[in-house]
């Protein structure tokens, strides 16, 4: 007989044990529980995780939970004292020395607790709108790297997941990943409050043969839906669409102890471990980023994937133990994914973004309508105001002279009237009684002049 030879490495390699035993626990629920599960499109997933703070440490151990192989962390920021009670992949070891890059330490951290993981760190800046760039050739250079670094870091995942601290920061890789059709998965945190969402998926511009369908979805959905129920995919919102201001520098007139997010402690844990199972719901669902939203009213129907509800967004509430499931629509002058701004940005490129770093929000403000959608409100509302006033004011015409002969019992009364003709009459009380009537009915016509040139709203 000849020489037999045996490999042991799968029984005796502790990376290979380690692999197999995590492989196993996510089997036992297929086997047991949700037979339907699709393990693979889970596992097989890349995921960008922008932030490696609270939100980023917590996300990054529920991912490897569900056996997610490849993740990439981004930040700029060092490991400090403070963080290593409430970022569970940093020790005190990591702040020594003025504190390791936190994306580097993260990417490293994974590694050592399961090596079969695909990590990596890149310790980089993120440009944000108000935050101006052009200083000099350097920082406009540099600027320029951290864009086209984060563009590839985008085109080569396939989850994206925000998980900055601050508003603008998120901007930028909102507007790229909504111009690459990437799925996007963002949390942010209140003292009490969280929100996590996935972005709307943008309708491919050019569709192939395997590429998801988003129409046959929700043609049915379309006809006769009441405005927040069965929104596709493709007509969700961002997390900008529900604001009527462009981002710009939110951290200028902040103390020290206001620039670092101040919440309760279980709150990133919650709000991070929603944002991995939102995702693992999406991946689940036929239609992928274009599944039709869920909502609150959507709880005891038959759920749409084997997890249950895809909803748009998770709105919790830890005071009241809470959680609602709002659905919004895209808004057609968001700052981050109308068809303006994208437009712009594959047009013009590093160029467009520039011009949004180095000036104010009224530049996104105006290349959105925003700034137009501002000055029709105002108008509207000293339309709404004037024709409010001005029975009021033709009323005070025909009782001053009475007022007048009363005298001044009725004075305090006067001082109460509220809107602007209350101050003229009290302005008037030395005058005569023709003199009331005369600058009244001049006051009036002026704003009836007024009112004829406002601009109509449509």
């Amino acid at each position: 007989m000849g020489p037999r030879m045996v490999n042991l490495s799968e029984c005796m390699d502790p990376k290979r044990l380690a692999e197999s035993s995590v492989d196993l626990n996510l089997k036992l629920m297929c086997w047991r529980l949700v037979p339907t599960l699709d393990l693979d499109k889970v596992v097989s997933v890349k995921c960008l995780l922008l932030g490696a703070g609270t939100l980023g440490c917590n996300v990054a151990r529920t991912l490897m939970g569900w056996g997610v192989r490849h993740i990439t962390f981004v930040d700029n920021a060092k490991v400090s004292y403070s963080n290593p009670v409430r970022q569970p992949l940093y020790e005190f070891e990591d702040c020594l020395g003025g504190g390791k890059p936190k994306a580097l330490a993260a990417a490293e951290r994974l590694q050592r607790i399961f090596p079969g993981v695909n990590s990596a760190g890149f310790n980089m800046s993120i440009p944000m709108p108000g935050h101006p760039v052009n200083f000099s050739n350097v920082t406009m250079e540099q600027a320029q790297k951290d864009v086209e670094q984060l563009e590839r870091l985008i085109e080569d995942h396939d989850v994206i997941f925000l998980l900055m601290d601050t508003r603008e920061s998120r901007w930028l890789p909102a507007v790229i990943a909504a111009s690459k059709r990437k799925l996007v998965i963002n949390a942010a945190l209140g003292f009490d409050t969280f929100v996590v969402m996935r972005h709307g998926l943008k309708k491919p511009k050019h569709r192939g043969a395997g590429d998801p369908h988003p129409s046959h979805v929700t043609a049915s959905a379309d006809l006769g839906s009441s405005l927040f129920s069965n929104i596709p995919g493709y007509k969700l919102g961002c997390y900008f669409c529900n604001d009527v201001v462009a981002p710009g520098d939110s951290t200028r007139d902040r103390t020290l102890d206001q620039q670092c997010t101040v919440s309760r402690p279980g709150l990133a844990m919650i709000a991070g471990s929603l944002a991995v199972e939102l995702m693992v719901s999406v991946l689940q669902h036929p239609e992928g980023g274009y599944a039709v939203a869920s909502s609150s009213d959507d709880r005891m129907n038959e759920p749409p994937t084997s997890l249950g509800l895809v909803p748009h967004q998770v709105r919790g509430f830890l005071s009241r133990f809470d959680h609602v499931l709002p659905v919004s629509l895209a808004f057609d002058k968001c700052t981050a994914c109308s068809s303006e701004v994208l437009d712009q940005y594959e047009k013009e490129g590093f160029n467009f973004l520039a011009k949004v770093f180095n000036s104010s929000h009224s530049f996104l403000e105006d290349l959105t309508g925003l700034t137009l959608l501002h000055q029709e409100t105002q108008a509207a509302e000293c339309r709404s105001q004037t024709l409010q006033a001005y029975p009021f004011c033709m009323t005070v015409i025909h009782v001053l002279p009475s007022v007048h002969h009363k005298g001044p019992p009725l004075l305090p009364a006067l001082r109460t009237e509220p809107g602007i003709f209350g101050a003229i009459i009290l302005m008037l009380l030395s005058s005569s009684v023709a003199s009331w009537k005369r600058i009244l009915r001049q006051k009036t016509l002026g704003f009836k002049s007024q009112l004829s040139y406002l601009p109509r709203m449509t």
